[in-house]
């Protein structure tokens, strides 16, 4: 697994900040997952935009080493749109970013996430309800100039790529390796398309099917770790398709890992976090 060697003297901005935007009312801990799996898979700095009400509660249970960016709400308890002047000011502080983890589905919020796809150049990992934001605005936002290159991974379901390309889940399933593939090309971004052998495509045509893995992964929040991790690899050095390749490939023995001991049908999202360390002994 070609993880940058660490250095003696390294410090923590040389393995990436990453900054998660997400996190509402409703889905609070999404973006916690994320941030936990960010840290444990390697990453030097990581910081989770929070409603500024959550703010006290996510200091009693985030993780210690996770910095916060509170930020103005709806009153659903999601990010507002009025926050992404604050957003673009940390931006100089952020090497990547997560998008989508728990942000919520409403106007504000999924208007804040086209508004900084359009804006950022910085590599982005977009999930959840960042790939709802895409919905019907693919080619406004995703193709991307020869003089602006930007890494964007999007990590879809079978579901949301139906809802992102109007086709249906049968259609998908059919299709999974075409489809990645094809979207990858078209939208100038990698795909990972989770599932069964999930399937991850460049828009040079590499496509990677992976094999680690169970069904005791459909449980909440196992998206949001990978994306976590994902965004930690692309921090320390691995291209936008080394970085899908090898976070799938880890999150998926990670999650081999924690059924062996608490089996498929009990394991939950915090149990493939916490075999992350373990996965990456195997593999390095």
């Amino acid at each position: 697994m070609p993880l940058r060697q660490r250095k003696a003297d390294s410090h923590k901005g040389d393995f990436g900040h990453i900054l998660v935007i997400g996190g509402s009312l409703r889905y609070s801990g999404a973006a916690l997952l994320c941030a936990e799996a960010a840290m444990r898979s390697g990453a030097g700095l990581v910081t989770v935009t929070v409603p500024k009400s959550l703010a006290v509660s996510y200091i009693k249970v985030k993780l210690k080493e996770v910095m916060l960016l509170p930020l103005s709400e709806t009153s659903q308890g999601e990010l507002s749109a009025k926050s992404l002047p604050e957003i673009k000011k940390f931006f100089s502080k952020a090497d990547i970013l997560v998008l989508g983890p728990g942000l919520g589905s409403g106007k504000e919020a999924q208007s804040l996430v086209r508004k900084i796809i359009k804006y950022s150049d910085k590599p982005t990992v977009i999930d959840a309800d960042g790939l709802n934001a895409l919905a019907g605005n693919l080619k406004t936002l995703l193709v991307t100039s020869d003089t602006l290159p930007v890494t964007r991974i999007l990590t879809p379901h079978s579901g949301e790529m139906a809802r992102l390309l109007g086709k249906t889940i049968d259609f998908v399933q059919a299709n999974r390796k075409e489809v990645a593939k094809r979207f990858a090309c078209d939208y100038n971004c990698i795909v990972v398309l989770k599932g069964k052998g999930s399937i991850i495509a460049s828009p040079k045509g590499e496509v990677y099917v992976n094999s680690t893995g169970s069904a005791g992964m459909a449980t909440a929040g196992s998206g949001d770790v990978l994306s976590g991790m994902i965004a930690a690899f692309l921090g320390q050095g691995l291209t936008g398709f080394e970085a899908a390749k090898y976070a799938v490939y880890l999150h998926g023995l990670a999650g081999d890992l924690a059924a062996k001991e608490k089996t498929q049908i009990s394991m939950i999202a915090s149990d493939i976090i916490a075999k992350i360390p373990e996965a990456i002994k195997k593999c390095c």
